[in-house]
């Protein structure tokens, strides 16, 4: 399993920096919708986020330490070392970077937990939600370069992933966990179904699979999303979905995400 979700980060990593191969300097400096961070800084984050990520891999102890001592990261979270940096060496750093997390996690004996910023993780659990960050910030480049963002099948992890973070969600927000089960079904661009959740839910939400994707990572208002909830307690969590750690709103462990 792990083999095949480390396959898809790395397909996910790949289609990214595909793009950003493909920018002049001066693109690297555009501002993206998280205020305050250019391109540049959406990479440097991401290169930030593989490197603790490979701490927390190898070295437990040595995540923990680091995370008590500044949990914030000084606030940008590894987004400051784009200044200065040729787009080039940063490229790089994040190539290099992410390869070494997935050297990593394939090592990691079977059910060994990861500490983290959220609740501890599986390998399979780092992997998605690397998966996940690397597309949430992929869309914020995508929003700033103009290029629209298209959907491919990883994004089931991310559907996934934001269906296990709906009881973290609701804590987030300072919510007790509903304990309704709710029917999540969603359409591919290709008109398949995935789908989670007892089948026989009374509450339910459905929609575009990219739209539902898009507002969990909170990259967009739901306002702009075709996502229909049926059912209070799935009404209440299309508002706050959120399948990164952090807190409410702040989009990937980085700054505010648009809307």
């Amino acid at each position: 399993m792990i083999e095949g979700l480390l396959a898809d980060l790395e397909a996910e990593g790949a289609a990214l920096e595909e793009l950003l191969g493909a920018l002049g300097p001066g693109d690297w400096t555009r501002p993206t919708p998280a205020a305050g961070w250019t391109v540049a800084a959406q990479v440097a984050h991401l290169a930030w986020t593989d490197e603790v990520a490979l701490l927390a891999a190898t070295d437990p102890d040595a995540f923990t330490a680091r995370a008590a001592a500044d949990p914030s990261d000084g606030g940008d979270r590894g987004a400051s070392a784009a200044v200065g940096v040729r787009p080039a060496e940063l490229l790089e750093r994040w190539r290099a970077g992410r390869h070494r997390l997935a050297d990593a996690l394939v090592a990691v004996p079977s059910g060994v937990r990861l500490p983290w910023f959220g609740p501890p993780m599986s390998t399979a659990s780092m992997a998605t939600a690397r998966l996940m960050e690397t597309w949430a910030h992929g869309v914020d480049v995508r929003d700033a370069l103009g290029v629209p963002v298209r959907e491919s099948r990883r994004l089931d992890h991310v559907a996934h992933l934001g269906v296990r973070t709906r009881d973290f969600a609701f804590a987030a927000h300072g919510l007790p966990a509903p304990g309704a089960p709710v029917r999540v079904e969603l359409t591919r661009a290709d008109g398949s179904r995935w789908s989670a959740g007892p089948a026989d839910a009374e509450q339910q939400v459905s929609g575009p699979l990219l739209d539902f994707c898009l507002r969990v990572v909170q990259r967009r208002p739901r306002a702009a999303l075709q996502l229909v909830a049926v059912g209070p307690d799935a009404d209440r969590w299309l508002d706050v979905a959120q399948a990164f750690a952090g807190a409410p709103g702040r989009g990937s462990e980085g700054p505010p995400p648009p809307g």
